[in-house]
C-alpha cells in the first residue's frame, strides 16, 4: 500500500460513528473490503487505524517474538490491548468502540491524520496540543531521526 497524505477535522456522531473524509476514502479503497483493525496508539492518546493488510505485516513480526521472555510477552499483550476488528459500512461510516473513545478521549470533534501507512485518530484539543507540544523540539528531533549521514537509503 502507498503512503497516505492528509489530516482533516471531522465530527463523531453520538453513537461514535466516523465518516471517513473522501479523500481518505478515496486512497483506501484498494482496501476497504478487507477491513481494518483500530486499537490504542503506544505513545499518545489517540487511536491507529490499520488496514488490515498492514496489521497481518506487523503481527507477522510480531510473532517472531520470544513468548517466553516475560518483556515480550508483556509487550504483546499491551500492544494488542483493546484491538477491535473495524468495517466501514455502506455509507462510509466507521463505528469506534466506546472503551477505545474513552481510551483517546474523543467526544465530538476530531482529527482523522495520516501517519505514512496508518491513520490516526484524535480528538481535536489533543491533537492541537500534541501538535503545538512537539513544535519546538521538532527541529532536533528532525535532525536526530532524519538527519544521520548513515545508509537513510537516499532520503535527504
Amino acid at each position: 500500500m502507498n503512503s497516505l497524505i492528509g489530516s482533516y477535522e471531522c465530527k463523531v456522531d453520538a453513537k461514535g460513528r466516523l465518516m471517513l473524509p473522501a479523500a481518505i476514502k478515496k486512497q483506501l479503497s484498494p482496501v476497504l473490503q478487507n477491513g481494518f483493525v483500530l486499537k490504542r496508539a503506544v505513545f499518545q492518546p489517540c487511536l491507529e487505524l490499520y488496514p488490515m493488510s498492514e496489521w497481518e505485516a506487523l503481527m507477522q513480526k510480531m510473532n517472531k517474538l520470544n513468548r517466553f521472555k516475560k518483556k515480550n510477552n508483556d509487550f504483546i499483550r499491551r500492544f494488542t490491548a483493546g484491538v477491535k476488528m473495524i468495517e466501514v459500512d455502506n455509507a462510509g461510516r466507521l463505528l469506534i468502540p466506546k472503551d477505545l473513545m474513552v481510551f483517546s478521549d474523543i467526544s465530538k470533534d476530531i482529527v482523522v491524520s495520516s501517519a505514512i501507512n496508518i491513520i490516526e485518530i484524535w480528538d481535536k484539543n489533543k491533537y492541537e496540543q500534541a501538535i503545538d507540544d512537539a513544535t519546538g523540539d521538532f527541529a532536533d528531533l528532525a535532525e536526530e531521526v532524519m538527519g544521520q549521514d548513515d545508509d537513510n537509503d537516499g532520503i535527504s
